[in-house]
């Protein structure tokens, strides 16, 4: 009798070696982070269709999105713990498994409570690309490329917005706004096929050369070596308190963006939805590049003596005084110039 290969045996075949596997291994978190923000944001730039044909108020529209950011909030802090549990390859797996069929889901709602329940489901999912991203950057990087790589996923951020509005108006206007749905939420199974297709630990990864590999594992000894924390340990560190209030100041600024834009842009700006998709991407082509760049300028300190710490903390201040810039832009009497 043969036995059947367990799930843990089974992982990408390769009778070849890639030089530089990890970067088409950020390329491939860099797509899926892409996909999840085309997701995220089909409902924002559809909102002014959306909102009419279902007859939602702004406050109804704003409580959907409060609904996808509780379980976003609640499915963040979790999902470290089930990749830490189930491994990057199957935790990868399951967030984009729930985050895609919730957002084809979308195509069917009717009113309030749909759209809702929608929401918030693809907020479970699509919260667990962060701490899966993190995770591969952190298992597939040395120390001092981590920055760098971070840099390069989360430029699929930008990278989705600027991608999502043109492709998400021009789907609308051919096909529909529930077909868009169907459309954006179905390209998180195609990376999904990818995924399975590409992916393992760099440990087990047969395409992975021997100079890579022991490029990667150099500082693994000092720097992954550690004891399992619980949370009330971890809120004794000033360091994870910074990070929270951190996030909890610039974290509303973003989300302002990524929620409200289109319907900006719409209701007070008076643009079309035509117009919205040739416009409402601009501000994240500064964001794109200021991702790259953060990443590119720590990393360039670090090799030029300066401290991690003293270097990241640096890239951080620089890019708050940018952030500062949107006050101006909001009080700008000319929608161009804003």
């Amino acid at each position: 009798m043969i036995d059947a290969p367990t799930t843990k045996e089974i992982a990408p075949v390769a009778s070849f070696k890639i030089r530089g596997l990890r970067w088409w291994i950020v390329g491939l978190v860099f797509l899926a982070t892409l996909i999840n923000f085309i997701d995220r944001l089909t409902i924002s730039v559809l909102a002014p269709v959306i909102t009419q044909q279902l007859g939602l108020t702004n406050l109804q529209f704003a409580s959907i999105t409060t609904w996808f950011l509780v379980a976003y909030a609640a499915s963040q802090a979790l999902s470290g713990k089930l990749y830490d549990r189930v491994g990057t390859r199957r935790g990868f797996t399951l967030s984009i498994l729930v985050w895609a069929s919730a957002a084809m889901a979308h195509a069917f709602a009717r009113g309030l409570a749909s759209l809702s329940v929608f929401r918030f489901v693809l907020g479970l999912g699509e919260a667990g690309n962060w701490p899966g991203a993190a995770k591969v950057v952190a298992e597939w990087f040395p120390a001092r490329q981590r920055a760098l790589g971070m840099g390069i996923f989360n430029s699929g951020v930008c990278v989705g917005f600027i991608v999502a509005t043109p492709l998400i108006v021009w789907l609308q206007t051919q096909f529909g706004w529930r077909t868009t749905f169907l459309f954006t939420g179905g390209l998180g199974f195609g990376w999904l096929a990818l995924w399975l297709l590409l992916y393992e630990s760099p440990e087990r990864h047969s395409a992975l050369t021997d100079e890579e590999r022991a490029l990667i594992q150099q500082d693994r000894s000092s720097s992954t070596t550690t004891r399992k924390m619980g949370w009330m340990e971890l809120l004794k560190y000033r360091q994870v308190w910074a990070i929270v209030l951190s996030r909890f100041l610039t974290d509303p600024v973003w989300w302002l963006y990524v929620t409200w834009l289109p319907l900006y842009l719409s209701r007070v700006r008076g643009f079309s939805l035509t117009q919205i998709g040739l416009f409402a991407w601009m501000p994240y082509v500064a964001a794109d590049a200021g991702s790259l760049m953060g990443g590119w300028a720590s990393g360039r300190l670090i090799r030029h003596g300066w401290t991690t710490n003293k270097a990241r903390k640096a890239v951080i201040i620089v890019g708050a005084i940018f952030m500062s810039f949107g006050v101006p832009a909001a009080l700008a009497n000319n929608a161009m110039l804003a």
